[in-house]
C-alpha cells in the first residue's frame, strides 16, 4: 500500500533531471572598430523604421529618452551628442545586439548590416 509513495518521488526525479547550467555567452567584442557598413537612403529608411517598432516605445521618438514606457533609470537623450561620445561604433553594436541593463539586446534576430546601420542611425538622431 506504501509503496506508490515511495515509486512516484523516484519516478518524477528521474522524469526531470537537475537541469545543467547553460554556458556564458562570451561578451562581444567592443573598442574602437570602425563600423563598416557605408549608409544609404535605403538602409537608414530601413534603420529608422526598425527604431521606431523596437527602440521608440523607450527611447522615445526623437531618441530624447522620453518613450512611452517610464523606466528608471531613464535611457539615455540620443539627441544630446554627449551621450555617445565616449562610445565607440563597435560599443553601440555591442549594446544592440546584446542588449544592456532592462534594454534587451535584438541577438541575432537582425543581420550584422542592419545593426551597424542601426548605429548611424542612431548617432544621427544627435545631429538633429
Amino acid at each position: 500500500m506504501l509503496k506508490p509513495f515511495f515509486v512516484l518521488p523516484a519516478l518524477v526525479a528521474l522524469a526531470f533531471p537537475p537541469q545543467q547550467p547553460v554556458p556564458a555567452t562570451p561578451a562581444p567584442a567592443t573598442g574602437n572598430a570602425a563600423n563598416p557598413v557605408k549608409p544609404t537612403a535605403e538602409s537608414q529608411a530601413k534603420a529608422k523604421k526598425m527604431y521606431g517598432y523596437d527602440c521608440a516605445m523607450c527611447h522615445g521618438p526623437t531618441g530624447d529618452g522620453k518613450g512611452d514606457i517610464a523606466m528608471k533609470p531613464a535611457p539615455k537623450d540620443l539627441t544630446d551628442p554627449a551621450s555617445l561620445k565616449d562610445m565607440s561604433d563597435a560599443d553601440l553594436f555591442a549594446i544592440i545586439k546584446s542588449g544592456k541593463g532592462q534594454m534587451p539586446g535584438d541577438g541575432d534576430r537582425l543581420k550584422d548590416d542592419d545593426l551597424w546601420n542601426m548605429v548611424i542611425y542612431v548617432r544621427s538622431l544627435a545631429k538633429k
